[in-house]
């Protein structure tokens, strides 16, 4: 019997990967492939699930060079009903391939916030990493699972989950975008010291609730899977 294959991992900067997703799938022996921004897409459909992280680009900006064929792949991935989970730039792509609307936020969230969930099963509450000035409107029929003021922070539909905040960030990814985007800390009103500082007092409490949330969604990823594999069996047989 040949080996399933991997869960499809969609990057789009260097500056961020997939980090405390890569060292979850590790621990719990998980296989992932990683493909980055411009690079052949594969077939999603024969995936376990597919994760989209996040990006500096906008998911509301077709000029965006690989949107078209990435938003291709995730409609392949939907119709197939293949689990999504979106992550920042991630989940407002995802949320625009469900038909909501993507466009930028009231004002930019960067930081440490802490959120109240609907479903701590699913997203888990507590103070999450932030670095956005885009937001997205609720998918029609989805579950409001997280806000804030300026944005939908989390949504589920179905196996689906769009989180805006980054789960998969550890304090040296943190570390990195302070360093190269001091303009997006003076937009939304923080400083380098303090989200530093944020890094360092949440990152273990952080780590232990995105193991939490990865888990969340692979379980549920699972049962949809293996319900779907089952009604197709059905559907074929005698």
């Amino acid at each position: 019997m040949s080996a399933a294959p991997p869960a499809l991992v969609l990057q789009h900067d260097l500056d961020a990967p997939a980090a405390l997703l890569a060292d979850w799938a590790a621990d719990r022996g998980v296989a992932i492939e990683v493909v980055l921004a411009g690079a052949p897409l594969p077939d999603p459909r024969d995936r376990p699930f597919v994760v989209a992280l996040g990006s500096d680009a906008g998911a509301h900006d077709d000029a965006v060079p690989w949107l078209a064929a990435e938003r291709a792949l995730l409609d392949r991935a939907l119709a197939a009903g293949v689990p999504v989970l979106g992550i920042c730039f991630g989940a407002q792509h995802l949320a625009r391939a469900l038909g909501a609307t993507v466009a930028p936020a009231t004002r930019p969230e960067v930081g440490w916030l802490d959120l109240e969930s609907a479903d701590p099963d699913r997203v888990p509450p507590g103070p999450w990493m932030q670095w956005h000035r885009d937001a997205f409107g609720l998918p029609p029929g989805a579950e409001l699972l997280a806000g804030t003021a300026a944005a939908t922070q989390a949504f589920g539909l179905g196996p689906h989950l769009g989180v805006q905040f980054h789960p998969e960030a550890t304090a040296e990814v943190v570390a990195g975008w302070v360093r190269g985007d001091p303009g997006g800390l003076a937009a939304a009103g923080t400083s380098a010291a303090e989200v530093l500082a944020g890094g360092r007092r949440h990152a273990a409490d952080a780590r232990r609730r995105a193991w939490r949330l990865f888990d969340g969604f692979a379980a549920v990823a699972r049962t949809a899977r293996e319900c779907g594999r089952a009604r197709s069996g059905s559907s074929t047989g005698t």
